[in-house]
């Protein structure tokens, strides 16, 4: 497995080693002493796995008072996947950084506590799995503005079109009204 801290070094893009043939392929996706080694020391307590169709924006999400590490990959299709370092004390805080994770490209992205996490769909579906360092607390969640100004994320939207939003996405905070780490 390659790991590659991102813009915001706390953030790692992992590719791992794909061993393929005519049968198909094989590869190891997690291995938690190389994990510990160059993200820290997590335990995941939950998986999830979402499909979603093209154009859907899930996100901006995190957990306040019960913040949730994700190491997120895709299993079918493609996303644009974004990390928003929420932690006031940062020298990064307020900064975002955007990778693409496919089925095809295989790579993964540790999204650590106290960021702010979504994606958007570009393929026509998407499977997206990951893995959480604390457990969902439904009271807990806040949903940040995809489209805030103080961020400027650069979405790849297709066709210039807004995204298709959750009623819950749509109302999200702004940047300034979150509840900061």
């Amino acid at each position: 497995m390659q790991f590659e801290p991102q813009a915001i070094p706390d953030v790692v893009l992992m590719t791992p080693r794909v061993f393929g043939d005519e049968r198909g392929f094989f590869m190891e996706t997690f291995r938690h002493s190389a994990f510990v080694e160059h993200c820290g020391d997590f335990a995941f307590v939950q998986d999830n796995h979402s499909l979603s169709r093209q154009g859907i924006l899930r996100g901006l999400h995190y957990q306040y008072r019960h913040p949730q590490g994700k190491l997120v990959r895709v299993t079918r299709g493609e996303v644009y996947d974004v990390a928003v370092d929420m932690r006031q004390a940062s020298p990064t805080f307020g900064h975002w950084v955007g990778v693409y994770l496919s089925a095809a490209n295989k790579q993964q992205l540790w999204v650590p506590p106290g960021f702010a996490h979504g994606f958007y769909v570009l393929s026509e579906e998407a499977e997206f799995v990951y893995k959480c360092s604390d457990y969902y607390a439904p009271g807990d969640e806040v949903s940040l503005r995809w489209d805030d100004p103080d961020l400027a994320i650069d979405w790849p939207l297709l066709d210039q079109q807004p995204p298709l939003l959750s009623s819950k996405d749509a109302e999200a905070m702004t940047f300034r009204q979150a509840p900061l780490f």
